[in-house]
C-alpha cells in the first residue's frame, strides 16, 4: 500500500506530464478565452481533428477539461474546480500554472 505522500507525488507527476505536452498546453491556453467546440479549436490551433480529440480526451481524463454536448456539438471548457479565470491560473492539485494575459 502506498503512503499518502507517494499518492500525492504520483498524482502531481501525472498532472504535470499531462500539461507538459505543448499541444495540450495550447488547448488549455485557448480555453482560458472561453468554451469552444472541436471545429473551432481545429481552426484556431491548426491541428488535425483526430489529434485534437486525442489531446482533449487526455485532458478530460485528468479532470483539466470538461465537455458538454449541445445538439450535435461537444463544447469543451476548463474544469471549474481547476481554474481561476480572473488570474488565468490552472490548479493542478500540487501546484498552479499561471498564463500571462498576452498569451
Amino acid at each position: 500500500m502506498k503512503a499518502k505522500a507517494d499518492i500525492f507525488t504520483d498524482d502531481c507527476s501525472a498532472a504535470l506530464r499531462v500539461i507538459s505536452d505543448k499541444t495540450r498546453l495550447k488547448v488549455v491556453e485557448k480555453l482560458f478565452r472561453g468554451p469552444a467546440n472541436v471545429s473551432d479549436m481545429v481552426t484556431r490551433l491548426g491541428l488535425d481533428q483526430s489529434l485534437l480529440s486525442h489531446h482533449l480526451k487526455v485532458l478530460r481524463d485528468h479532470g483539466i477539461v470538461e465537455s458538454k454536448r449541445v445538439g450535435k456539438q461537444v463544447w469543451y471548457s476548463l474544469s471549474a474546480n481547476r481554474v481561476e479565470t480572473s488570474k488565468r491560473t490552472l490548479n493542478l492539485g500540487c501546484c498552479s500554472l499561471s498564463f500571462q494575459k498576452g498569451s
